[in-house]
C-alpha cells in the first residue's frame, strides 16, 4: 500500500504543481477549500486528497502528471474525457477537495476484464477508483505508476442515457506509454490517460480501489 504525507504537504505538492491555476482559484483560494478536512485522518499514511471533478477537468490536469521527466497526456481518441462521470450508487462527497482512505493498484486483479473486477472489488467491500481519484494519487506518487504495473480507473464511466443503465464500452485507465502509434515517439515512458475496453483482458492493468471516500 502506498504511503502518503500529511495533509499540508499534500496541498503544498498541489499547489507546487500548478493546480489552483487549473481549477481557476489562487493559492490562497484553494489552500482555504481544505479547511474543513480533518488532519488526522492522515495520521496512519493512508489518506489521499482527491481533486473533484467539481473543482476541475481531469484533462485541465493531466499533463501535470509526471514520469521519467515527461509529462502525461490523453490519448487523442479520448477528447470525450469529461463526459466520464462516476457509475451509478457510486457514493462520493460532493466537495471540491476530499479524502480517499487505504487506495490500492488492484495488481491481483491484472488480467481480469472491467467487467468482472467491478464486482471482485464491490464484494471486498471496497470501491472502484474514478480517474479523478486515479489521476490525484499519481500527482502525489507519480512512482506509483511502474512498467507492467499500472490501473484501470473503472468508477468513471460514460453513461449513454440518464440514469446510467447504459453505459459507453470504454473504461478510463492509466499507463505507460510506449511512443507508439498516435502517442508518438517522444511520448515513450510519459504517463497516460487512455482507455481499454470492458470487455478485454490486460496483463500489465490492475483495477484501482479504495477502502473509503469523507468529506
Amino acid at each position: 500500500m502506498p504511503v502518503f504525507p500529511a495533509l499540508s504537504t499534500q496541498i503544498d505538492r498541489l499547489v507546487e504543481l500548478g493546480v489552483p491555476a487549473r481549477a481557476g482559484l489562487s493559492e490562497a483560494d484553494f489552500r482555504g477549500l481544505a479547511a474543513d478536512i480533518d488532519p488526522t485522518i492522515f495520521d496512519d499514511g493512508t489518506a489521499l486528497v482527491v481533486l473533484s471533478p467539481t473543482l476541475v477537468p481531469a484533462a485541465a490536469v493531466a499533463d501535470l502528471l509526471t514520469l521519467n521527466g515527461k509529462p502525461g497526456f490523453v490519448v487523442v481518441d479520448m477528447t470525450d474525457l469529461h463526459e466520464f462521470v462516476d457509475i451509478p450508487h457510486l457514493d462520493r462527497p460532493t466537495a471540491p477537495l476530499y479524502v480517499l482512505v487505504d487506495v490500492d493498484r488492484g495488481d491481483d486483479l491484472s488480467n481480469w476484464t472491467p467487467n468482472d473486477a467491478l464486482p471482485q472489488i464491490l464484494g471486498r467491500e471496497r470501491t472502484p477508483l474514478t480517474i479523478h481519484e486515479g489521476i490525484s494519487w499519481l500527482l502525489q506518487r507519480p512512482e506509483d505508476l511502474e512498467p507492467n504495473k499500472c490501473f484501470m480507473t473503472i468508477g468513471s464511466r460514460k453513461r449513454k442515457d440518464a440514469a446510467g443503465t447504459k453505459l459507453d464500452s470504454r473504461t478510463p485507465a492509466l499507463w505507460i506509454s510506449g511512443g507508439t502509434g498516435r502517442d508518438g515517439k517522444e511520448a515513450k515512458g510519459a504517463p497516460k490517460v487512455g482507455w481499454c475496453w470492458a470487455g478485454n483482458r490486460h496483463t500489465w492493468l490492475g483495477f484501482a480501489s479504495a477502502a473509503s471516500a469523507v468529506a
